[in-house]
Formats: structure tokens, C-alpha cells, sequence
């Protein structure tokens, strides 16, 4: 059975093209390559024996979509990971991230009804929470405004699902509210390869220890959390992927309640920026040069999982030790230092 994964050579893509196919799944990747690399592919090769089938183009160029879907009719699901996701980023490049992920996603919906394909997980974000003001954050907590233009486009792709599900009944639709991914595969074989200056805390943190980034910033220690410092719920990457597989099944098996729905995918714990840091020189022995900035805009206090639902009803629970995920990242940190 074929899934399409867009955005299948970035970071969460590739290791969830790796858990599809080591659970039976053919797979066709899409991706622009604006901030992954080929050779991920031969990393997905090595781990899973399987070259998944690849295309290089950009959603947002409506005719090339259209053509994609006219040339792969045997397509049974999509998982959407296409998209910008740096919040800071998002800040200063509004119009860009509304571009990209605003009309990706549109692009592919609109192939989808035109040519029968029925099933799409979604890659959401647990910022469409904003800054909750009770946690941990349940799928009812209510959504805020977001903090930043990212968070607002991932709160706009939601709606885009939910109102499509309205008016196309034989369309299922899951949105999985990821809260942070990081870690890397235990074999070393893929793991978050950024281009350019990382956007995101571990390959930062990373890069910092091998030498290639002079210090790490550590964005604000005035929050109202216990050491100062913004508190995240930290998911290992393969625990993340290994939901999209939940996902994709429950929706080909017919097990979904609605035709939309969406889950929290976190693990439940709230861990600050120093905490993160100090379990990883714990979990790799390496010492992370850092210093205290200034808040860095777009950012929000606190936040972590409720992930009940996601326990319950997709069956699906994290477990990866957090000193396993650091030391799996510092490893494949170690494999990129050496070629």
C-alpha cells in the first residue's frame, strides 16, 4: 500500500519514512530539498534495505502537484510534513511561511478530491495552543493566537481540515499536535541535518559541543518556570514517527471516530532549556558552552502534553528515555564530524 510523504527528506519525514516502511508501506517522497538533503535517502536505504521512490519539486506550484497525483494513482494516504517551521524565523518572513504553508497544503487537498485520495495525516504543532493557561494542554484546551506567523499558519491549516471535512464526508483527516521533536535514529543514519545555522535548540547544542558553533544562546531565563527558562515537552523523533504509522492505519482500517480529528504527540513532561541541557553533558559526558540572551521573539513560557487521547484512543504512547534520545543525537552528531 502507498503512502505519499511530502517533505519525506526532512527531519521528522525521513525517520517516518523509515517506520512505514519497516511496517510494510511503499512510499513515494516529495520534497524541494529547501531545507533537507539527497543523500537522506541513502540513510533510509541503509537502515530500512528500501529506496523509497523520490521527487524533487515544490508544492506550492499547483500544476506539478496535479501532475504528481496523475502519475501515482495507487496513492492511499499522504502524510504532510512540507512546510517552513523555524517560529523565529516565521517572525521576520511572514509573507513567506504563509506562502509555503498555507498553499502546499492546499495544492495536495485539491489533488486529493480530484483524483479520489481519501486519507492525510497532518503535521500540526502543539503552538496552536499558544500559551495555555491551564497545563498540561488537552486536545480541548482552547486555541489561542498564536505567537507567531508558523504558529498561526499551523492554526490555519487545522482549519482549512476541519472545514473540509464538513462538506467532504468520504475524506479522513488526522492532525497530529506535535509538542518538540528531537534525537536521532539509533543507528546514525539519519538525525536533523539543518541547512545553513540551525533554527532549532539540539542541532544548535550540537554543533556547539563539535566545535562548529561558537556558543549556544539560550533565549531568556526571566520566564515565570522554575530555572527561568522556557519549558518544552521533548519527544524523541522515532517515538514521533512511529505515530504517524498509528495514524495511517487507523485511518486506512476505518477506526477513526470523525473524519477529522487530532491528537497531542508529546510525552507528557515539561523539561527547561538548562534541564535539557544538563541531561545531555549527563547522557554524552560533553560539556555545552552557553549563555543567557534576551527572549527571542515568537517564543512562548511553558507548555507540555496531556497526551491521554493519544494513549487511549490511537493506542500509541512515547517511550524513548530522554538520556537515550540525547545520547542517540550526539551520535549521529559524532557520525556527521567524521564524513
Amino acid at each position: 500500500m502507498k503512502v505519499f510523504v511530502t517533505g519525506g527528506t526532512g527531519y521528522i519525514g525521513s525517520h517516518t519514512v523509515v517506520e512505514l516502511q519497516q511496517s510494510g508501506f511503499e512510499v513515494v517522497i516529495v520534497d524541494n530539498l529547501c531545507n533537507s538533503n539527497i543523500q537522506v535517502l541513502d540513510g533510509i536505504e541503509k537502515i530500512t534495505g528500501v529506496r523509497p521512490e523520490f521527487e524533487q519539486f515544490d508544492l506550492t506550484d499547483e500544476k506539478a502537484t496535479r501532475d504528481f497525483f496523475a502519475r501515482h494513482r495507487d496513492i492511499k494516504a499522504v502524510i504532510h510534513f512540507a512546510a517552513l517551521k523555524a517560529v523565529g524565523e516565521s517572525v521576520s518572513m511572514p509573507l513567506e511561511y504563509y506562502k509555503n504553508n498555507l498553499n502546499s497544503l492546499m495544492n495536495v487537498l485539491l489533488s486529493m478530491r480530484e483524483f479520489g485520495v481519501k486519507n492525510l495525516v497532518f503535521s500540526s504543532s502543539c503552538t496552536v495552543y499558544g500559551q495555555a493557561d491551564v497545563l498540561p494542554v488537552t486536545e480541548q484546551t482552547p486555541r489561542k493566537q498564536a505567537e507567531s506567523p508558523y504558529g498561526n499558519t499551523k492554526a490555519m491549516c487545522e482549519d482549512i481540515l476541519r472545514d473540509l471535512a464538513k462538506v467532504e464526508k468520504d475524506m479522513n483527516l488526522i492532525a497530529l499536535r506535535y509538542f518538540n521533536p528531537i534525537g536521532a535514529h539509533p543507528s546514525a543514519c539519519i538525525g536533523e541535518l539543518p541547512n545553513g545555522v540551525p533554527n532549532n535548540l539540539i542541532p544548535y547544542l550540537t554543533q556547539t559541543v563539535a566545535g562548529i558553533r561558537e556558543q549556544l544562546s539560550v533565549f531568556g531565563n526571566d520566564y515565570n518556570t522554575p530555572d527561568g527558562t522556557p519549558v518544552r515537552d521533548y519527544i524523541d523523533v522515532i517515538d514521533l514517527a512511529k505515530a504517524h504509522v498509528v495514524a495511517i492505519r487507523r485511518l486506512l482500517d476505518g477506526k477513526n471516530k470523525a473524519n477529522y480529528e487530532y491528537f497531542n504527540i508529546g510525552t507528557g513532561n515539561g523539561v527547561s532549556v538548562l534541564e535539557l541541557i544538563q541531561a545531555f553533558e549527563k547522557a554524552t559526558g560533553k560539556k555545552v558552552n552557553y549563555k543567557i540572551v534576551g527572549r527571542r521573539a515568537g517564543d512562548i513560557e511553558k507548555v507540555w502534553a496531556d497526551t491521554t487521547v493519544a494513549n487511549t484512543e490511537l493506542g500509541w504512547k512515547a517511550g524513548v528515555p530522554l538520556v537515550e534520545t540525547l545520547a542517540n543525537t550526539w551520535r549521529w552528531q559524532e557520525k556527521l564530524g567524521k564524513g
